[in-house]
């Protein structure tokens, strides 16, 4: 059988994935690939750093040099996160003649179109499938299975730390903070999850789709975006009460000849498929001109299923694929986009606003009046008494569709008013 050789640069959780499917069942590998994948170099910062995975001596180097000379290392696996060193190493890996898959999504949002541009200009290829959703072949269904169809919207829990923590919160009824802890001690959140949870990863994610199923090019960082990180478990309760579940949710849908992007907490109805996912997984709903809604579902992060989708794009490069692929969708090209993203405040949908009031008449009115001036129009109210010995009580209001624009600027003058007590709080609904 012929053999492609393979390199991985950074032996951590996901490339030690990696290195046991390659070492551990290359039958597997073989028999889809029609050859055998030889991991041939793995480069480590710390050669005496202990790793659960067995690899032979004569594999580990901590020299980059010794993949980037290799003449017979035709693909390589760069598994290193942030963006420098990685950037520096994926154009030194592109111009020493060799392909390249990556998991770092982070990078591709940044430094895609210079990547793939260089790429392009030395005939070579990158694969990532694994930067979005892990083990979710979410970027071949967009980029090949679904090429037949106009991609009309994603909507997307694509940030597995966040979901945790959310479904937690609903079940157990805990305090943001909590669970936090929790999901840290468990090894769902790094010691800093601030990506995570500010929606700051679920943007990188959600530019890296929309690129692909619409043809935007939007620099993550101008993604509207809210985290989960000021999540009051209060909401979550008057969530549950009217029916509905809150998710970080990240939405990319054509409107007119634009496109809505954003990321943040939403409230979806109970009993559909995006409000029933629990845990750290992750699901995209897809939805096609041609196909119609499609639900892409499982584990987003971890080391095993996102070196599944690491080995796959290896195996796709081996023999071909990616190549074809690569040059035919024009990834991050020169070309005009072909969408550009909407104005947020035209973004229409159902809003859920919450406000803490002084219990006296006329309270009510004066709020729906100022809505009532930006023509916000209320579907429902949710409003119990005030706890023994307190003035204060939670005010809940579900309105009909709105603008984004109309909805913020109801609630900025709300929010100065004298009987309401600390911020308040504005998501979207669906469903």
């Amino acid at each position: 059988m012929d053999k492609t050789k393979v390199g991985i640069i950074g032996l951590g959780t996901v490339g030690s994935g990696v290195a046991r499917l390659l070492l551990d069942f290359g039958d597997r590998t073989g028999r889809h690939a029609g050859r055998t994948l030889w991991l041939e170099k793995a480069v480590v910062r710390d050669l005496a750093k202990a790793r659960d995975c067995d690899l032979p001596a004569s594999v580990l180097t901590d020299d980059i040099e010794e993949v980037l000379n290799h003449p017979e290392i035709e693909v390589v696996a760069q598994l290193i996160g942030g963006l420098e060193p990685a950037r520096t190493i994926m154009l030194k890996l592109l111009e020493s003649g060799k392909d390249v898959v990556t998991a770092n999504k982070a990078l591709l949002a940044q430094h895609g179109p210079e990547l793939f541009d260089r790429a392009r200009e030395l005939g070579r290829s990158i694969a990532f499938e694994a930067s979005v959703a892990g083990g979710i072949p979410i970027i071949a269904n967009i980029g090949q299975c679904l090429s037949a169809n106009q991609i009309e919207s994603l909507f997307g829990i694509l940030n597995g730390t966040s979901n945790f923590i959310l479904s937690k919160m609903h079940e157990d009824g805990a305090a943001y903070a909590d669970v936090l802890a929790e999901a840290q001690r468990l090894g769902y959140a790094e010691a800093d999850p601030t990506m995570d949870v500010d929606g700051a990863d679920a943007a990188q994610k959600l530019a890296i789709l929309a690129h692909l199923a619409f043809g935007a090019r939007v620099d993550w960082q101008d993604i509207p975006r809210t985290g989960i990180d000021k999540l009051d478990v209060a909401d979550v309760r008057y969530a549950q009460e009217m029916g509905y579940k809150i998710k970080l949710l990240a939405v990319a849908q054509l409107v007119g000849d634009g496109l809505e992007l954003h990321v943040s907490p939403t409230l979806v109805k109970a009993g559909t498929p995006l409000a029933e996912v629990g845990g750290p997984f992750n699901a995209i709903r897809v939805v096609g001109d041609a196909v119609g809604p499609l639900l892409f579902y499982g584990a987003g992060a971890g080391q095993m299923p996102t070196a599944s989708a690491v080995v796959a794009d290896l195996i796709d490069t081996a023999v071909g694929r990616t190549k074809i692929t690569f040059k035919t969708l024009e990834l991050w090209s020169n070309r005009q986009a072909r969408v550009t993203a909407n104005d947020y405040a035209q973004a229409k949908g159902r809003f859920y606003l919450r406000a803490n009031v002084v219990d006296h008449p006329g309270v009510l009115a004066q709020i729906a009046t100022a809505l009532g001036r930006q023509q916000v129009s209320i579907a429902s109210v949710l409003q119990h008494e005030a706890e023994e010995g307190s003035q204060v009580l939670p005010l809940v209001i579900m309105t009909h569709e709105t603008t984004e624009g109309a909805a913020a600027k109801a609630c900025e003058e709300i929010a100065a008013f004298k009987s309401v007590q600390g911020d308040l709080v504005r998501m979207w609904v669906r469903g």
